[in-house]
């Protein structure tokens, strides 16, 4: 399992949140405000600067008036699946 926000599945799900606001009709600023974040977590978020987790994902989504589940369905139906590889050291 990858981590990097530079994988392409962590890309496809910044894709995804971009999609998501931009769908919404909202600014960085206008989503950050409804999230009562500053401007720059949205930015952050959306360039891969700051990793987002499950519940950000939710409240996210739900500010851009969206169903959290549809979104993460979507979202998954398209995600690339990363490279097969040997399991780590203790990995069962």
């Amino acid at each position: 399992m990858t981590r990097s926000v530079h994988s392409s599945t962590y890309g496809a799900l910044k894709k995804k949140l971009l999609v998501l606001r931009e769908e919404a009709g909202l600014s960085q600023r206008g989503l950050a405000a409804r999230l009562g974040v500053p401007h720059s977590w949205v930015a952050k978020v959306e360039s891969g600067e700051r990793r987002l987790d499950v519940v950000e994902f939710i409240e996210f989504a739900q500010a851009c008036g969206v169903n959290p589940s549809k979104a993460f369905d979507e979202l998954t139906v398209n995600l690339p699946l990363p490279p097969k590889g040997r399991a780590r050291k203790g990995a069962r």
